[in-house]
């Protein structure tokens, strides 16, 4: 069996903790029309974090001391990852 190499995890709008993690996006967005859910769904590097992923894609460059202490690193999340906002189940609109 072939091992993910990314996944899609969703975060509710009000969530401290993903509510589900799938590794079709199709899966996902059937998931979330069904329920009509509010949340975003994010695309996760597996096996490696997104703090190191960020640095190796040449998204995020250590430029300070606290860009690597634990407490950065543990928190970090980056806006370069695809991910899509929804609302009540639908792709949400930018605001204008």
């Amino acid at each position: 069996m072939d091992e993910a190499k990314e996944v899609w995890v969703f975060n509710g709008s009000r969530a401290k903790f993903p509510s589900a993690i799938f590794v079709a996006k199709e899966n996902a967005l059937e998931w979330i029309e069904k329920y009509r859910l509010t949340g975003i769904l994010t695309k996760y590097p597996v096996g490696v974090s997104v703090y190191e992923w960020s640095i190796q894609s040449g998204n995020f460059q250590v430029r300070l001391e606290r860009d690597s202490t634990p407490d950065f690193i543990g928190n970090f999340s980056s806006a370069a990852q695809e991910h899509v906002h929804f609302e009540n189940g639908t792709t949400a609109s930018a605001p204008t």
